[in-house]
């Protein structure tokens, strides 16, 4: 499957991103890819994109990433909404203690907390 995503090039802390089109196989630092579609530089805020080539490609079955899902939609290349990249926090689940469960853990935790009282000679 094909994918439009960022590639990292650039120094040590000067980074600088090339929109290329891979393979989804190829690892982000292979550095094979098939096409360059546009440059990303976060240090100047400069952003390039080859708008008919990407359109080209997404016909073509092409996917994006969400990051250059969000980026085209910022620059008006594709329609559409925003996709939240970050992962959904989830709830922590509080199970209810169970009758037996409720008094066997009082009983369990409080001979384990006596020996950690108990003073050194």
């Amino acid at each position: 499957m094909l994918k439009i995503r960022l590639q990292r090039v650039g120094r040590v802390n000067i980074p600088t991103f090339r929109v290329v089109l891979t393979d989804s196989k190829n690892s982000t630092k292979s550095g094979r890819f098939l096409e360059i579609l546009g440059t990303y530089d976060p240090v100047n805020d400069v952003k390039e994109v080859k708008a008919d080539r990407v359109k080209h490609w997404m016909s073509h079955g092409a996917q994006l990433t969400d990051t250059v899902h969000n980026w085209l939609i910022e620059k008006k290349v594709i329609p559409g909404k925003k996709v939240n990249k970050l992962p959904k926090k989830t709830a922590t689940k509080k199970e209810a203690p169970k009758a037996e469960g409720a008094a066997a853990a009082p009983a369990a935790a409080a001979p384990a907390a006596a020996p950690a009282e108990a003073p050194k000679a």
